[in-house]
């Protein structure tokens, strides 16, 4: 019985470059992001730190990989269901320096507010009937960033449909 070798197995290991713009090219990352992926990989290869870094420089020089553009398109994504505190938060975490952070926040201009009443219209449209369904949708609203007090505010006095 004659079998076929695998696939893979006669293709060389891709470069740390190569990985990194098949990364890049599904979709934006951030570069601390984008370092733990590549130092994953590094590490079974035996590749070293430094060699994850001048990619990573090189790559932010010809324009592939910019914090900035990771920051504005997590804000984009997140604009309509998230407060600002949320996603500030979600970037620090994804390694975003802050003044790229607070950069994209300000340009979208987010309205904590519009976005709160929004997010309730959009998924409950209606006021709590009980203590139990108003339970469920501070929490759900608490998920999405959004402070205790704004949250007891608009389900003290839930607005008519379409009213911001």
């Amino acid at each position: 019985m004659i079998r076929n070798p695998p696939p893979d197995s006669h293709r060389r290991p891709k470069s740390l470059k190569a990985r990194a713009v098949g990364y890049l090219a599904r979709r934006e990352y951030s570069r601390a992001e984008l370092r733990e992926k590549l130092m994953a990989g590094a590490c079974a290869t035996g590749e070293a730190a430094a060699g994850v870094e001048a990619v990573l420089d090189e790559l932010a020089a010809l324009g592939y990989l910019s914090d900035a553009r990771y920051a504005r398109s997590v804000v984009r994504q997140k604009g309509g269901g998230y407060s600002k505190r949320a996603i500030g938060a979600t970037l620090a975490a994804k390694g975003v320096r802050g003044e790229d952070a607070a950069a994209a926040l300000a340009g979208v201009g987010i309205d904590d507010h519009e976005a709160l009443v929004a997010l309730w219209h959009r998924r409950f449209g209606r006021a709590p009937t009980n203590d139990r369904e108003k339970a469920r949708q501070v929490r759900f609203l608490q998920s999405r960033g959004f402070a205790l007090s704004a949250i007891l505010r608009l389900l003290r006095d839930p607005p008519g449909p379409g009213t911001p």
